[in-house]
């Protein structure tokens, strides 16, 4: 439905021009000059439109556009410039109106896009130097002063952080974060001026990849948005069905051109985006980013949902409880190779490993030809040493062994190490479940999910353990990758499926679910870009927000096609037995027009969700 872009903006003032200069030859008599005013102020408009179908139609698109381009042309030729030039203003008018809407409804994403850094301050050779955000490298030294948004993720290196995450996250109140903390991307630096080590290039770092999610949202376009496309024909055939029926029966062609004005479908183009995409701006206020219009939709429709466990249900903080090493080896050399080779990994529980090391004042190495199996475990080379960290079974076949005394799970995490060709010992971890994790599984029953299933590549005992008593359908353990795949297939039998997961060897998962959810500034690149939901704050009672957004952004964009259809097919019957003229079926389907963006722009609204008030959000969800 969309002018030329460049065009759309001028186009609307020739049916406004000629609409006035008309009025004016009318209040001197001159008839015919006016008649002709209006007619070819009509043409523009007209002309422009005619271009866009013929562009859409030789991309295979079959748009309802067309009756709009019918309605100005019977209005034409049948001899109602004044009814033509109506349609032509209100319908050119309709394209801002719907820009505004739009652009409205955008506002919180496009605030993420316009905040990106496009420079810093990098030490170079002494000196402080402002270079381009894409020029900095992993190592380089970084200032970041007061007001500037962090460019790059990377690690506090002296000072201290105090980061307002507002805009990705929607909390209200800074984090302050100390030396050798590490911070994401796209957050404010609220406090003193701090130095900062980059860890990653600004392309692969978090705030470049949400820009890029953005980016995506906008351009996206939802199955409910596409369906004026997929029923387009039929309701043309209606319309010209209805037209030329009240021309036949009456013998009056102003009734076919007054149905024709009444036809144009603006409520089914127009409400459908304004709705969805309202919704997906509420959501990135709440630090939630739905990539398109289509995953939203799929949002209000879910009825069962597949979690992972590290990291999601778990806060993913685990804690070293325990280090047993084997004879020959000590507690610090197990905790310095595990930690070095967990410095390459983004797997929340080496970032744990690494932060212990620290703690500890362990000297780290930077490991070499290093190889991660997702899920599994790590292998790579620590001072000119093979060394292996990961699941028992997975260092034991690396080991080529078959069992190692005392191996078997306490239902606490368990990372077996390897050092050369030898089974070093263990590291046992405990990680917490999420505070308030009962009550979020309880939301969502509230919020129509049937199903809730925990997957986990950890030991059935681990699992165990930290579900019991949480209100789960079923616990899957011991996992792999592509059995999570088969987790998700399988619960599909009970509808639409989520998929809520952090971790690389969740990425599969995540595709073949319905609807992906990846936690954003804990998770791995790889499952930010594959899921269609990425929770930007880390706080899983989000989930809840989402589908109540996402339900109600929908029911919005029915509620608002089926009104405004109604009345435009009650205004059609009425124009076909005379009740009203063209001029009168025009302005009576532009008010339609503005009721339905107005109501469509409800979406943006958060204080109620589906006629209730949101849940309370605890502090210390995520």
């Amino acid at each position: 439905m969309a002018f030329i872009p460049t065009v759309k903006r001028s186009i609307v003032a020739c049916p406004l021009a000629g609409l006035l200069i008309g009025f004016c030859l009318h209040q001197f008599g001159e008839d015919e000059l006016a008649r002709s005013a209006w007619a070819w102020a009509t043409l523009p408009v007209l002309a422009v439109l005619c271009v866009e179908i013929v562009i859409a139609l030789r991309r295979g698109e079959f748009g309802l556009d067309i009756v709009a381009a019918l309605s100005m042309s019977a209005a034409l030729v049948f001899g109602e410039p004044l009814a033509a030039i109506v349609v032509a203003l209100m319908y050119a008018g309709g394209q801002h109106l719907e820009d505004f809407a739009e652009r409205r409804a955008r506002s919180d994403m496009t605030a993420l896009l316009d905040r990106a850094p496009r420079s810093v301050m990098r030490y170079e050779n002494g000196q402080l130097c402002t270079v381009a955000t894409e020029l900095v490298l992993p190592g380089d030294a970084l200032l970041i002063r007061s007001g500037d948004i962090i460019p790059v993720d990377g690690r506090v290196a002296h000072g201290t952080a105090v980061l307002d995450m507002s805009a990705l996250t929607g909390e209200a109140l800074p984090q302050r974060m100390g030396e050798g903390a590490v911070i994401a991307s796209g957050a404010l630096n609220r406090g003193d001026a701090f130095d900062l080590t980059a860890l990653r290039l600004a392309r692969d770092s978090v705030y470049a990849g949400i820009v890029r999610l953005v980016d995506a949202a906008q351009k996206s376009k939802a199955p409910m948005a596409r369906l004026a496309d997929r029923y387009a024909l039929a309701f043309l055939v209606v319309t010209l069905v209805m037209a030329g029926g009240a021309w036949w029966l009456s013998g009056d062609a102003s009734r076919a051109v007054a149905v024709l004005v009444v036809a144009t479908p603006c409520p089914l183009l127009l409400a459908v985006p304004i709705a969805l995409v309202a919704g997906m701006s509420r959501a990135a206020k709440a630090g939630i980013l739905i990539k398109s219009g289509a995953a939203l939709e799929k949002l209000a429709l879910l009825r069962a949902i597949v979690f992972d466990k590290t990291g999601t249900l778990t806060s993913g903080s685990a804690e070293v409880v325990e280090i047993t090493p084997a004879a020959g080896f000590s507690a610090n050399e197990l905790l310095r190779v595990a930690a070095s080779l967990g410095q390459i990994s983004n797997h929340i529980v080496s970032h744990q490993l690494v932060s212990e090391a620290r703690q500890r004042g362990i000297e780290l190495v930077i490991p070499t030809d290093v190889s991660e199996a997702a899920g599994e475990g790590v292998t790579g080379f620590v001072g000119g040493k093979r060394m292996i960290i990961g699941k028992f079974g997975f260092v034991l076949k690396q080991l080529r062994l078959e069992q190692v005394g005392g191996e078997e799970p306490s239902g606490l995490l368990q990372i077996a190490v390897a050092i050369g060709q030898r089974y070093a010992g263990r590291i046992v971890m405990s990680d917490r479940l999420r505070h308030g994790t009962p009550d979020l599984l309880h939301a969502l029953r509230e919020n129509g999910i049937v199903r809730l299933i925990l997957a986990t590549g950890d030991h059935r005992a681990v699992a165990e353990t930290l579900a019991a008593g949480l209100d789960l359908d079923a616990i899957e353990a011991d996992l792999t990758p592509a059995q999570k795949t088969g987790v998700v297939a399988a619960a599909q039998r009970y509808g639409p499926v989520m998929m809520v997961g952090d971790g690389v060897n969740d990425s599969p998962a995540l595709a073949a679910a319905d609807v992906g959810v990846a936690m954003g500034l804990s998770g791995s690149a790889a499952s930010i870009e594959t899921a269609d939901v990425v929770l930007l704050v880390d706080r899983l009672d989000r989930l809840v927000t989402a589908l109540q957004i996402a339900k109600r952004s929908r029911a919005i964009a029915i509620q608002s096609v089926v009104v405004g259809i109604g009345l435009s097919t009650l205004g059609m019957i009425a124009a076909a037995f005379g009740g009203l003229s063209p001029v009168e079926g025009a302005l009576l389907q532009e008010a339609i027009d503005v009721a339905v963006i107005l109501n469509a722009l409800r979406a943006l609204g958060d204080r109620h969700v589906l006629g209730r008030p949101l849940r309370p959000q605890t502090d210390d969800v995520g």
